[in-house]
């Protein structure tokens, strides 16, 4: 099993309306993508100088099932709203 960790930091110009959008495809994730066993998501609840905003926490079955993920239409669909508004994004894939 492997996990995809990403963490976020978003411009101002990621406003809740299109957090709203964003979270909700997120949801839409778990179930629906082959090789996706599990996802979870969450804004930092801290605050600290060194959180970022927001966190994507997913398990997959294999390192190839990442990349299956990553193209998947539903994946796709919410990029346009994360990417344009991340100041900063950090990814991190490991083995359980």
């Amino acid at each position: 099993m492997i996990r995809h960790v990403v963490l976020f930091d978003f411009k101002p110009s990621f406003t809740d309306e299109i957090r709203a959008a964003w979270t909700e495809g997120l949801d839409r994730l778990e179930g629906n993508v082959p090789g996706l066993v599990r996802l979870s998501h969450g804004p930092d609840v801290l605050g600290l100088e060194r959180s970022f905003d927001h966190a994507i926490v997913a398990d997959f079955e294999t390192v190839e099932d990442i990349a299956v993920y990553d193209t998947h239409p539903l994946h796709e669909a919410i990029k346009p709203y994360s990417l344009p508004n991340a100041e900063r994004v950090v990814s991190v894939d490991f083995v359980l």
